[in-house]
């Protein structure tokens, strides 16, 4: 019982460690952004903390994809790169994404 007590308590610091370092990540976004670009690239933060990779690589990935789409796309980037596969690949490249 303690071992799977201590297992679920250090889960949860897991949990709670990843989600202040992507919200760390989000107030790093470039402050020549305008706020919805900020409103995208933090959706697409969040749609890729899973992807395994890095805070930072998801971060720049998010920024190159979104400054590649037009200002009026209502589409998340999520759904704009999979039409999008050049554009994809470019931001791979520049991210680092692996």
């Amino acid at each position: 019982m303690k071992i799977f007590l201590t297992l679920m308590l250090a889960f949860a610091i897991l949990i709670s460690y990843s989600g202040l370092t992507i919200a760390s990540e989000k107030t790093k976004i470039s402050r020549s952004s305008n706020a919805d670009d900020i409103k995208w690239i933090a959706k697409c933060m969040d749609d890729n903390k899973n992807e395994g990779q890095t805070v930072e690589v998801v971060r720049k990935y998010c920024e190159c994809m979104v400054s590649k789409m037009d200002e009026n796309e209502t589409r998340s980037v999520t759904q704009w790169e999979k039409s999008h596969p050049k554009e994809r690949k470019e931001c791979d490249k520049v991210s680092g994404w692996k």
